[in-house]
């Protein structure tokens, strides 16, 4: 693409709220001017999309593969918290992610994790304490403070957590939040401390309390947790208050369905006004964290999409840096490195008898993990199980009760067992050592035999996401840092459909059955989970016991 060029069409003007037919030139990378016509192309012309808050590992791919996926959607830039990789490898992950951006033309905005681990109650593979936040955040490549969700530890104004707050507020820097079902004197605490972003409402009450306490929400559409239906009626009301993001979306979703762009076809089709809806994915974003995006104005960089027309919402074109970077008719336009892993994985096989539940003395029930499909949301559910002359408590998939079972997978310990229920499974076992936050190995089964088989699996290949049913396999490994592939995003993706494939095969009725797997160890989002160290009520920030 010549450095100095031109464009016409139907230029959305998101500032002044109108579109005219109009000319756009480019001179070296900068908007140069914009002038009126009495006539143009019929496709339009518009500010490149941002995603305001997403876990690029979710996707399985380093971010050189995660744009190729993205760009061809009309996503130009992404503001993303490492903290996925940070809990494996601590900053060189990070520095990972930062190194690998830069080989591609997607403008990643990466942010400093301040909870890693995200609790005390589990196992990660670095830490990150506050001496170490504030020399991430003394970086010019790193942009804000990312997710806080200790907010036990805000609002009770924990000194390690509070400095590193204060890290970011004394630069100016931004304070995303993550404060699910945080309402009332908390909520306002949590504020107060300054924070200002939050992307875990579940409802439109939750979102208006933090709304009217001055937050932004970033309405989030992933593969396993869903709000933009939910909370849309927040466009009629307060759209100056919104974002976009996916948060955590895997391949086989954005190959098929998209990734902002999806949101904002989910937002045309429920007739919410084009030019708040397209402001959210643009101009709040780049505003709100400051970033160096343009934004289609004079004097900026020339960083904006053509789509076809704004209902059908198909991108023709992506630009960043005035750079053609993605045509429907060239596809990409920049190559992909080369990637060298990093990771960190135990060596030590487990056996059947280490997953092994008895049921104890004077004990008649078991608190089980209640999933619902499309929420990161759990419930506990009683469960009385039969058991053996051997008080051996096994599975029962006529009440779609499986084993659980959490395996520390940076240093040789006994691994954790509980019970799910809502996964549907009917023979067989999954695993994962995509576990949030921490990235253990997490697998959910019918029979410890399929369970063990699953977990020495990803401990032999060092990562991955395997399903395991009578002898037969399929596996996605993840050699960088046991989260992500060294692969391209079409590979990936076809390798993740034929995981859910063989899932679909064992009887789950879930969405995003390994998504919503990788969720399970999350301690926080409420109510009740799993670690690598217990089960763990969320509401009470505690370990329960299994029995009762």
């Amino acid at each position: 693409m010549k450095t100095i060029f031109s464009i016409k069409g139907q230029i959305v003007d998101l500032f002044e709220r109108k579109i005219y037919s109009g000319e756009l030139f480019v001179n070296n990378g900068i908007i140069e001017r914009i002038e009126k016509l009495n006539t143009a192309p019929q496709h339009f012309i518009l500010p490149g999309l941002v995603d305001s808050h997403v876990h690029i590992e979710s996707s399985m791919l380093t971010p050189s593969r995660f744009a190729e996926m993205v760009i061809p959607r009309g996503t130009v830039a992404v503001v993303s918290d490492p903290h996925e990789i940070a809990n494996v490898t601590g900053e060189s992950g990070i520095q990972f992610m930062i190194d690998d951006a830069k080989t591609v033309p997607l403008k990643c905005f990466f942010g400093a994790p301040p909870c890693v681990p995200a609790t005390s109650f589990e196992t990660s593979g670095a830490v990150l304490d506050a001496n170490a936040v504030s020399r991430l955040l003394n970086r010019d490549d790193i942009f804000f403070l990312s997710e806080m969700m200790n907010y036990p530890g805000v609002i009770y104004r924990d000194s390690e957590v509070m400095a590193k707050i204060d890290a970011a507020l004394k630069r100016n820097k931004r304070i995303d939040g993550h404060a699910p079902c945080l309402s009332s004197n908390n909520l306002k605490k949590y504020i107060q401390a300054g924070i200002s972003a939050d992307h875990e409402c579940s409802s439109l009450p939750e979102a208006l309390e933090k709304i009217n306490l001055g937050m932004k929400i970033q309405v989030r559409e992933g593969s396993s947790a869903q709000s933009f239906n939910k909370l849309s009626p927040l466009f009629k009301t307060h759209p100056e208050a919104l974002m976009l993001c996916t948060d955590d979306s895997h391949p086989a979703e954005i190959a098929r369905n998209g990734h902002i762009d999806r949101i904002i076809k989910l937002g045309i089709k429920l007739g919410i006004n084009i030019f708040d809806l397209l402001r959210s994915a643009t101009i709040i974003p780049v505003q709100h964290y400051n970033l160096p995006v343009g934004l289609m104005r004079v004097g900026e960089s020339a960083d904006f999409i053509v789509v076809n027309n704004l209902n059908g919402f198909n991108v023709i074109q992506s630009f960043i840096n005035g750079k053609l970077v993605y045509d429907s008719t060239l596809g990409i336009t920049f190559s992909l490195p080369e990637i060298k892993p990093i990771n960190r994985f135990r060596e030590t096989f487990l056996s059947q008898f280490d997953i092994e539940v008895k049921l104890p003395p004077n004990k008649t029930s078991v608190k089980v993990i209640e999933v619902t499909d499309g929420e990161l949301l759990t419930t506990n559910y009683l469960w009385k199980p039969a058991v053996n002359e051997n008080k051996i408590v096994n599975t029962d998939t006529k009440d779609d009760i499986l084993k659980i079972v959490v395996v520390n997978r940076y240093n040789n310990a006994k691994p954790v067992a509980g019970f799910i229920k809502n996964f549907g499974l009917k023979t067989g076992a999954w695993a994962s050592s995509v576990a949030h936050d921490s990235h253990n190995i997490v697998a959910v089964g019918v029979d410890d035999k399929s369970i063990i088989e699953a977990i020495n699996l990803l401990i032999k290949q060092k990562g991955g996401i395997c399903a395991v049913d009578n002898d037969s396999t399929e596996i996605l490994e993840l050699p960088v840092a046991g989260i992500m592939s060294t692969s391209t995003g079409k590979e990936v993706s076809a390798q993740y459909k034929q995981l859910n494939k063989k899932a679909s095969t064992m009887d789950t009725s879930l969405k995003a059955p390994f998504m919503t797997l990788s969720f399970m160890s999350l301690l926080v989002i409420p109510h009740l989970k799993i670690s690598d160290k217990g089960l763990f009520d969320v509401d009470k920030f505690e370990f329960v016991e299994l029995f009762e």
